[in-house]
């Protein structure tokens, strides 16, 4: 029985470390202002890159400006975490194959 379990929880672990790659590859965008402000993070949540439009660029539109920064960029990692978190759950759910332990169930 503990041959199968460990057998089970080895494959488990490798099966997250696989969804966490796979996690990590992807690319979320958030964008602000009708895509005035536009921010592209990695699924490991770093920004790749960031656009700006032109009409945003001056002493005049600074306020705006960093207020769309902060939303353009709240979107994308939220956009990356939703991501992370289906591609986790897709994973823990069946982790166990079946295997009823009581204490265990709640855990993934």
């Amino acid at each position: 029985m503990f041959g199968d379990l460990m057998g089970k929880l080895q494959e488990a672990q490798q099966k997250m470390a696989d969804a966490k790659a796979r996690a990590a590859a992807t690319s979320h965008t958030g964008e602000a202002g009708d895509g005035a402000v536009k921010v592209v993070v990695s699924g490991s949540r770093e920004v790749q890159s960031l656009e700006i439009a032109d009409r945003l660029v001056n002493a005049d539109n600074k306020e705006e400006l960093e207020d769309l920064l902060i939303t353009a960029l709240n979107r994308a990692l939220k956009s990356a975490e939703t991501a992370y978190d289906k591609e986790m759950a897709g994973v823990t759910s069946g982790m166990l194959g079946g295997l009823n332990i009581p204490g265990l169930s709640g855990l993934f």
